[in-house]
């Protein structure tokens, strides 16, 4: 079953919080129990608040992922450019719909 993390952050260094996600995407590439897709999403009405939506193939490597020392070093990155620590929401995916 596909799993999804969300992750609800606030930050004013959205630009220095992508290039280390892209730093991250290079040097994981092709490593086993790396995310699926990558979806950050800016709330409009709340100016520096965002939501990354971080899919998995399954719950599984989700956490082991989770427990790979590269993946704790990133999150201290990204929580040192955030202006309050993140939050973290565990989801299974129960449906998704296509429209196109």
């Amino acid at each position: 079953m596909t799993f999804v993390q969300i992750i609800d952050f606030e930050t004013d260094r959205i630009d220095e919080m992508k290039a280390l996600a892209d730093e991250m995407d290079s040097r994981f590439a092709g490593r086993e129990n790396s995310p699926t897709r990558r979806l950050i999403l800016r709330d409009r009405s709340r100016p520096g608040h965002y939501l990354g939506v971080i899919e998995f193939n399954s719950y599984e490597e989700a956490m082991r992922n989770s427990s790979d020392p590269e993946t704790s070093k990133f999150a201290e990155q990204m929580a040192a450019l955030c202006t309050r620590p993140p939050s973290f929401t565990d989801s299974d995916v129960v449906d998704l719909t296509d429209f196109t």
